[in-house]
């Protein structure tokens, strides 16, 4: 499934800057194979092990106590383990977090980016506290900005492309797009299980975040707004 939402862009800048920071670490790194530094063959095999579990979360490591463990979610977010999951997280990126982040503000979108993407990779690694299996990538975080569009912004249309609807380029509200994004994830989760591979479970606690993040801002908003109408009116003769 691909998709982009309806109507002109406006630049965000922060949007922007992460998936600029993914894709110069994913370049520097050994996935991309581009760096003659991490060798070739069974050189690059072995640098491209050592890199993913420096940079990226262990779960059996991650509630150790050492601090360097601690910081893997947040280095984490930045390391993607090939150009097919780059890309794939960058697009979502890109499609939903430039309106997302238009609507909540640039220094608000960073930490709400940063802050449910460590929680959701600390949420699987939780979960799979006996794992030694390294998780990297953007995926939660991405999931948080998806949840959080669904809240903002659910009737923004979204141009979509189904392989089962022979990839017509189809508009539908973001809201039909984003919880049906979502109902795969948990089927998929289902099927996946907690062996090595995607993981689903990221994906569901961090739109599960942002979606709820979102819902307690509008909330926080909307009681804000009517005291002033209530004030407004009462002074009106």
């Amino acid at each position: 499934m691909i998709v982009r939402p309806a109507g002109p862009r406006v630049p965000a800048t922060v949007t922007h800057a992460l998936i600029a920071a993914c894709f110069l670490v994913f370049l520097l790194g050994p996935a991309s194979g581009l760096n003659p530094a991490y060798g070739t063959g069974d050189a690059l095999l072995v640098s491209g092990t050592a890199y993913f579990r420096r940079w990226g979360v262990v779960p059996a490591e991650l509630f150790s106590g050492s601090a360097r463990a601690l910081l893997t979610p947040l280095t984490a977010l930045f390391v993607h383990g090939s150009w097919l999951h780059l890309l794939g997280n960058m697009l979502f990126l890109h499609v939903f977090g430039t309106m997302s982040e238009e609507r909540m503000g640039r220094a608000r979108f960073l930490g709400f980016y940063v802050v449910t993407g460590y929680l959701a990779l600390a949420a699987y690694a939780a979960a799979n506290a006996g794992s030694t299996q390294t998780l990297v990538g953007a995926s939660g975080a991405v999931s948080a900005v998806l949840g959080a569009f669904l809240c903002l912004l659910p009737q923004v249309r979204v141009t979509s492309l189904f392989p089962f609807l022979l990839f017509l380029p189809l508009r539908f509200p973001a809201w039909i797009v984003l919880l049906f994004w979502f109902v795969l994830q948990g089927v998929a989760a289902q099927r996946a299980g907690s062996g090595p591979g995607v993981a689903y479970l990221a994906h569901l606690v961090g739109f599960a975040l942002g979606f709820c993040y979102a819902w307690v801002r509008r909330l926080r908003t909307t009681r804000v707004r009517r005291p002033a109408t209530a004030t407004e009116g009462d002074s009106q003769p």
